[in-house]
């Protein structure tokens, strides 16, 4: 899955507002969870990286990834946004 793909799959959560979605109950808790859950997976990260744990690592990273694109939909930040910033740096 590519990180567009599951952007994707956010925004429809969050459009959509399915029950049973792990994401739903992330919208529905509010931005302070959001940004709580990735300061926990940035936490995480760190201590994997400390441990050298590279499959530990691949985890957390992808748990951090995820939550922060959950970040970016609540806040109706588009990739493409981040791309342009990433991009803007390059020249710089």
């Amino acid at each position: 899955m590519t990180i567009n793909e599951l952007y994707q799959i956010i925004e429809n959560r969050k459009k959509e507002m399915p029950k049973d979605s792990y994401v739903t109950s992330l919208f529905r808790d509010g931005k302070d969870r959001i940004i709580q859950k990735v300061g926990e997976e940035a936490i995480e990260v760190v201590i994997a990286a400390k441990n050298e744990s590279k499959d530990r690592i691949i985890a957390e990273v992808a748990d951090l990834w995820f939550h922060t694109l959950v970040l970016l939909a609540n806040y109706d930040i588009n990739l493409s946004e981040i791309q342009k910033e990433l991009s803007k740096r390059n020249k710089e």
